[in-house]
């Protein structure tokens, strides 16, 4: 602790002072505030403040209530002069000895009582005084007259005087004093003893009078030197890296100008250096400017924070610890150590400073909590600044335990309180990180560049919270600005399992810094701990710290349904890959991360379909509402599967660029389907296609089962019956099962192998063109806005010969321009068309979830042509076309695959067995699928040997059209490396 200082303890004196008739009022002796005129008694005892120079010291006196500034009196020794001190005046030069004689001085009488003896007194408050000091030896009691001791040390000399002449005035001027019995000696004596003195310092030759006197060159920072170089030059050259310097000035609490006393720093040529010093770890409130344009107010606690150091650092010589400069490079900013505490702590105690968090950096992690101490100390006490403090009140309970479901970035996480039933979106809490800043996920919409290790960061932190259970301690609310709305934000710390805070780990591995606040805002408890978790960071050059450049990794972008087609192939032969659920649409489709393959895909379970959910909060398209149990379904996706590692087995692709397959979540013993679990809750139900086809799991559809029979999630609710227009009940005809024969007509040829059909005696035809008639007559033929989105259900307008008529369509492409192309549903054409004039909305009642498409998409089993572009593949087409359009075929199902129907056409009145399949082939216009295909479409259906006994037959006629060397056979056998 540093003790305070003492309060001046004047003694009233005996004066024969004659009193003024008119007022007969006696002259206050004590030290009065500088408002008014400072009578100083003939004799009394002060504290020095500090030293001016060799012959002129600041008294401080009693201040005149405990609130007030204590009085300061300049007070200079009688009839001597010290050499001039270094200043702008004289080119920052001393006088020879002017520097040795203050420091002289300084080190006798700074903080101490002395005793003074008053000789002259100005008529103003500013106005110096001018006498006698005395210093008391501890060991005799004797009085030292240090205006004598200074001159024979050679530090002052005496001023030339006639003694007749001066002492006479000095009689008029000095009042009381000169009539004072008790004087200690005579102007004479004190003459006698200057001259004495005198000549024995030029016998001596000390001070001023030896042959090489000391002339100090007084150095700026800034002006004479960097400093950043005395930082640099402290750290090399000073024992344990600290300085010896004097405090010259107290600008306020955290900010002086300080001199450089260390000859460690000679070589360096930094000796007498001067700059301004930054307390590191602290701020004070800083005193007004009159000079400034607008003048500046001084701030609350002020004065109070300036006198307070100025009583216990100025002009005191003391070690300094330099750790940095501030922004601009001019002050410099350190630890100054005091041998009885720490001024930081002290006016953080006293609440006369703030913490400063950039300077608190710089310091030492082991210096740092006692300065946290000391304020929340004051901030409990409310003292000084803290005077009006409150701690920060939390809306709701101050600690959360929950389970982590999702993380929103690298420091905000949305979490489900244990107790609470996640039936809505807004039972989650969103909470972030306290005093931890995540880099920023970029924004493609507005432009803005992923920052450095976002990614990176947001992933570790998925890892160590996402499904595990927290215990999140709230420190402080804020408002965050959301767009055009704000929206309160609760900040906190994390502990999941033994780590007890989760931002301190972000920071140690280099993937977060701590949040630059400002001095008056809330922080996290463990803010220190924060900071020096980011020092190590640094030091060890990690994560954002390092120095190497970042590399940028962004994954391939799968989800176009293209690129998707393209890719599927890979994936599929990859077989059971690991990936991370970035985010799901609802209970089954999800956008995933495949690390293996550094790509984005969509994905979606292969045989269950899951009802729709809501739209979107804030979504600006309109969606479709909700259906039963869609929103929980989608819930149960969120908390069970989202942000985690999942298994996926890809089995297809749709037309919309959707992978589909198997998914599992968990590992272990915890392994289990998702697509199971979906069912047996009744989230979800079966493909009834894949039942049909015989492509379902038996253990699925046994779920399903039992979810039925228990009334389980969508089971609940008795299933509503929907009309067609016209009063009229569209649905699609049940696809036979495996073997079984459908007869078919062919209503769109789109290659050798691909097609479209129609079931013949299926009424559904008839409904739907009634439907898009009626359609076109209630609406006209005018196209009206639409969301033109891929996927989308649309009305499209087309001409068949009969005038234009709105038929079902989906978009299947948007090419640039104000065009899209377009899929028929009901007959399986594609068209391109002007999207403001061709297109309009389709009536819910119309759309395909309603009505099942009449077109169904179908390929030649087993058979691979060539393109369209190839010659050989218009052969192909056109003999498909020649075999079968506008026949009845007799179809025969093998299965499905990426949404297309494997079928095996012959024509319905013939005798021949043999099938349009193999006709194809033993034309050399299509060839069969290698066995690795034939196998996988034979473990996926119900009557596997069917497909065996066609891939055979195909064989036997592939056989014979090499050997006749027929189409594509013509230059022999094709090899592996033709593009199926």
């Amino acid at each position: 602790h540093i003790p305070e200082t003492l309060d001046i303890a004047s003694q009233r004196t005996r004066s024969k002072q004659q009193t003024n008739k008119q007022n007969q009022k006696p002259k206050n002796k004590i030290m009065s505030n500088l408002t008014m005129r400072p009578v100083l008694p003939s004799r009394g005892v002060a504290k020095v403040k500090n030293v001016l120079s060799g012959d002129t010291v600041v008294l401080l006196g009693k201040p005149s209530s405990p609130n007030a500034k204590a009085p300061e009196v300049v007070f200079t020794f009688e009839r001597v002069t010290a050499p001039r001190m270094a200043s702008k005046a004289n080119s920052n030069l001393d006088e020879p000895a002017a520097f040795p004689a203050r420091e002289w001085l300084r080190n006798q009488v700074v903080g101490k009582s002395v005793s003074f003896e008053t000789r002259k007194q100005g008529a103003t408050a500013g106005d110096r005084v001018y006498g006698l000091l005395f210093l008391t030896n501890p060991s005799d009691g004797s009085q030292l007259n240090l205006a004598v001791d200074s001159v024979r040390h050679g530090f002052a000399t005496p001023k030339v005087f006639g003694l007749d002449n001066d002492s006479s005035s000095d009689k008029k001027n000095s009042g009381s004093a000169a009539d004072d019995g008790d004087a200690s000696a005579s102007i004479d004596d004190y003459e006698s003893q200057l001259q004495t003195a005198f000549q024995e310092a030029k016998q001596q030759k000390v001070g001023m009078h030896s042959d090489v006197p000391l002339v100090r060159q007084l150095k700026n920072a800034g002006d004479d030197f960097q400093t950043l170089t005395l930082v640099e030059q402290t750290k090399k050259l000073c024992t344990k890296a600290t300085l010896k310097v004097v405090i010259e000035y107290v600008f306020d609490g955290s900010r002086y100008r300080v001199l450089v006393v260390d000859d460690q720093l000679n070589p360096a040529g930094l000796q007498y250096a001067s700059f301004t010093l930054l307390l590191a770890g602290v701020s004070s409130p800083r005193l007004g400017n009159t000079r400034l344009n607008p003048p500046t107010n001084t701030e609350p606690f002020a004065e109070e924070a300036k006198q307070f150091v100025e009583v216990r650092l100025l002009h005191r010589e003391l070690e300094v610890t330099l750790h940095g400069t501030d922004k601009s490079g001019v002050c410099a900013v350190g630890t100054v150590h005091h041998p009885k505490g720490n001024i930081a702590v002290e006016l953080l105690k006293n609440g006369f400073a703030r913490m400063s968090d950039w300077s608190v950096r710089m310091m030492s992690p082991m210096d740092v909590p006692a300065l946290r101490i000391a304020e929340n100390g004051a901030k409990r006490t409310n003292t000084g600044v803290w005077h009006a403090y409150q701690p920060p009140q939390i809306s709701g309970a101050s600690q959360i335990i929950g389970t982590v479901v999702e993380v929103v970035t690298g420091d905000t996480l949305s979490i489900l309180p244990n107790g609470v039933p996640y039936d809505s979106e807004e039972r989650l809490k969103k909470i972030s990180l306290a005093s931890v800043r995540a880099p920023r996920v970029g924004n493609a919409r507005v432009g803005r560049e992923d920052e450095a290790y976002s990614h990176e960061c947001k992933d570790r932190l998925r890892v160590l919270t996402v499904g595990k259970s927290v215990k999140v301690t709230v420190h402080y609310e804020r408002e965050i600005p959301i767009g055009g709305k704000t929206e309160k934000r609760q900040f906190g710390t994390f502990a999941v399992g033994k780590r007890e805070d989760i931002g301190e780990v972000l920071i140690t591995e280099g993937l977060a810094i701590t949040q630059r606040h400002r001095d008056d805002d809330e922080r996290s408890p463990r803010y220190d701990e924060l900071v020096a978790a980011e020092a190590l960071a640094k030091a060890a050059k990690k994560g954002i710290h390092s120095e190497k450049e970042y590399a940028v990794r962004k994954p391939i972008d799968l989800m176009d349904p293209k690129k998707a087609k393209s890719y599927s192939g890979s994936l599929m032969r990859s077989g059971s890959v690991k990936a991370v659920v970035e985010y799901v649409f609802n209970g089954s489709r999800c956008k995933l991360l495949v690390p293996g393959e550094n790509c984005n895909i969509m994905f979606a379970p292969a045989n269950i379909r899951v009802p729709q959910p809501s739209p979107n909060p804030g979504s600006k398209a309109a969606g479709k509402p909700a259906e039963p149990f869609g929103d929980a379904s989608k819930r149960h996706a969120r908390l069970t599967i989202l942000q985690r590692t999942v298994e996926i087995t890809c089995t297809g692709v749709t037309m919309g660029g959707v992978i589909t397959g198997d998914i599992f979540v968990g590992s272990g013993a915890q392994r289990r389907d998702y697509s199971m679990e979906l069912v047996a809750g009744g989230l979800a139900t079966v493909d009834q296609r894949k039942i049909d086809y015989g492509e379902a799991p038996q253990s699925m559809i046994d779920a399903q089962l039992a979810a039925q029979k228990n009334k389980t999630g969508i089971w609940s609710i008795e299933p509503k019956v929907v009309e067609a227009p016209e009063t009229a009940t569209a649905t699609a005809t049940a696809p036979k099962p495996t073997g079984a024969s459908t007869t078919i007509r062919l209503s769109e040829i789109c290659s050798g192998n691909h097609f479209f059909y129609h079931v013949v005696g299926d009424d559904s035809t008839k409904v739907v063109e009634g439907s898009m008639k009626t359609f076109t007559a209630n609406n006209g033929t005018d196209g009206a806005p639409i969301d033109a989105k891929v996927g989308n259900a649309v009305a499209a307008l087309f001409d068949d010969g009969n005038g234009k008529s709105w038929y079902r369509a989906k978009i299947v492409e948007k090419p640039e321009g104000q065009k899209v192309r377009v899929l028929f549903l009901d007959h399986g054409n594609v068209a391109t068309v002007p999207l403001a004039t061709h297109l309009r909305p389709l009536d819910v009642a119309l759309g395909p979830d309603r009505i099942p498409p009449v077109a169904k998409e179908a390929e030649l089993a087993l058979t691979l042509v060539r393109p369209i572009s190839d010659d050989e593949g218009i052969d192909a087409a056109r003999m498909l076309q020649s075999l079968a359009w506008g026949k009845n075929l007799t179809a025969k199902t093998f299965g499905e695959i990426e949404g297309k129907t494997q079928l095996a056409l012959a024509e319905e009145d013939t005798a021949s067995s043999t099938s349009i399949n193999e006709q194809l082939i033993a034309a050399g216009l299509a060839r069969v699928v290698k066995s690795q295909a034939v196998k996988s479409l034979a473990t996926k259906i119900h009557r596997g040997n069917a497909v065996v006994e066609l891939a055979a037959e195909l064989n036997v006629a592939q056989e014979a059209a090499k050997k006749l060397r027929a189409g594509m056979w013509r230059y022999g056998d094709i090899g592996d490396e033709d593009e199926e």
